[in-house]
């Protein structure tokens, strides 16, 4: 049985850097984006995509979680690189099997203003032109360059996931940059969070 507990349906830089560090500080393992060999012991895992795992478990036994043994948090699933396009915090198939077979899993959605979304998309590495290159749930392939197209893909991914887990206590938007949401984020999890700041920041301007 799968040991995670929370797993972050929030798109690419929505703070899910923020998130994997505070989760991190508080001692869970965290699987973000890709396995670190540091993390796992298990060397068929290493270097593997977290979203292509999630559909490996998906698509093998019906869990998206069968193969994350050892790990306690999912803070990114999506990757878009090198021919490589998952995006399982898209998929309502998957998150549906997620809330059937994991009753008390945790979910939430990491959030900044979508403005500020669309800018860091397009200041980090060359996302700006991977987006339009690949075909995306909510954003077809020859769309995102731009930020309007960014930013209505954005909006309706956050509108489907309030859709789905409406009144549901199981789900929580997160916005990062709020004064409490670390303390909002220790309530839904029921863990304390000692760290939250901005990470990433640097690497960011940098782009």
């Amino acid at each position: 049985m799968s040991r995670v507990r929370v797993v972050n349906l929030g798109l690419p830089k929505s703070g899910t850097t923020t998130f994997n560090k505070a989760l991190t500080e508080a001692g869970l393992v965290v699987a973000d984006h890709r396995i670190r060999p540091r993390q796992t012991t298990d060397r068929g895992l290493h270097g593997l995509f977290v979203g292509d795992l999630m559909y490996r478990g998906y698509f093998g036994s019906g869990d998206p979680l069968a193969l994350f043994g050892g790990f306690d948090a999912i803070s990114e699933t999506s990757v878009i690189r090198q021919g490589v396009n998952f995006w399982p915090q898209t998929d309502f198939g998957l998150i549906e099997a997620l809330r059937t077979l994991h009753p008390g899993l945790r979910f939430v959605a990491t959030r900044r203003p979508t403005a500020d979304i669309c800018a860091s998309m397009a200041g980090w590495s060359n996302m700006i032109d991977r987006l339009p290159a690949y075909a995306i749930p909510g954003l077809p392939r020859g769309y995102g360059r731009e930020e309007g197209e960014r930013a209505r893909w954005i909006d309706a991914h956050y509108a489907f996931l309030a859709r789905i887990f409406a009144g549901s206590e199981a789900y929580l938007e997160l916005d990062v940059g709020a004064p409490d949401a670390a303390a909002r984020l220790s309530s839904h999890l029921g863990l304390e969070i000692g760290w939250w700041g901005r990470a990433n920041a640097r690497r960011e301007a940098a782009g």
